[in-house]
């Protein structure tokens, strides 16, 4: 199959096969959350897996749909990559004719040895050094690929490992780049989802590909160990006594009733239920 086809398959693949799966949750989240509003430049920010090429597609085909004019940039940034996983990334992106800009960076270098929590500080790295690259191209937002699996896992491990009740928001002002947000615009997209269309347009796309991983599994296909990992575990064996489990775990931030909280933060200032009581 050549490039061109293998192209026109994954929109059209998002168009039919998977328009209400992916498509429609996509643009749903869009307009419910007001990640885009007109006159915004988006830097789509790739970082070779499904879920980030899979938002890069779909944000190309809403600009050249959407009733109002915005514009996409596509960036990706190499930490550190192999020769091997660049290649892949440049692959397919060619594949999918999404116009990327590559920059370099010494992230992998720098976390290689740190033995803490080495996958935090690698991604408020690469979150630092997209800001940063965004900004100097000419965006306002920068956009990620976490999904709706990704939210429900993060309220949960903020509960289990956290001890808080928080969760991965839509959008978010950035704190340290000056006029600049971070959206989400997968955020109601479940990562079966994702598989199914990667897995219908026979594509392959990187995993974890630090040497962290590399380091400590070798260069296969294995996923780095995680708490992450255990939250899904544990999300898969409730959903067999529940099949509602995850809809009600996401819905379980929206419906909030701080009059049955003891404490709450906001705006970095804590509250207690004494003070109304």
């Amino acid at each position: 199959m050549n490039m061109l086809n293998v192209n026109e398959m994954a929109e059209k693949a998002i168009q039919k096969k998977f328009r209400k799966q992916i498509w429609s949750k996509f643009t749903k989240a869009v307009n419910q959350y007001e990640l885009i509003k007109e006159g915004d430049v988006v830097g789509v920010c790739i970082s070779g897996g499904k879920d980030s090429i899979l938002m890069a597609k779909l944000m190309q085909m809403l600009e050249r749909y959407s009733e109002y004019p915005f514009k996409v940039k596509y960036i990706v940034m190499d930490p550190g990559y192999s020769q091997k996983n660049r290649l892949l990334i440049e692959e397919n992106t060619k594949k999918l004719n999404i116009p990327v800009e590559i920059f370099t960076s010494d992230i992998f270098d720098a976390v290689f040895d740190i033995e803490k929590s080495p996958c935090y500080l690698c991604a408020r790295m690469r979150r630092g050094h997209l800001y940063s690259f965004a900004q100097s191209i000419g965006c306002n937002k920068i956009a990620l690929g976490h999904h709706f699996d990704d939210v429900i896992e993060t309220i949960l491990m903020g509960m289990l490992y956290g001890s808080q009740i928080q969760t991965m928001m839509p959008k978010l002002h950035s704190t340290n780049f000056d006029g600049m947000e971070l959206i989400r615009p997968l955020y109601l997209v479940r990562e079966e989802s994702i598989i199914a269309w990667r897995d219908h347009c026979g594509l392959e796309f990187l995993r974890c590909a630090c040497k962290f991983t590399e380091r400590n599994y070798g260069d296969t296909d294995v996923e780095n160990t995680s708490k992450r990992k255990e939250i899904k575990a544990l999300i898969a064996y409730l959903k067999n006594f529940n099949p509602n489990v995850e809809a009600n775990i996401f819905r379980s931030v929206e419906n909030v009733n701080i009059d049955t909280v003891i404490e709450y933060k906001q705006k970095g200032v804590r509250h207690n239920f004494l003070e109304e009581y």
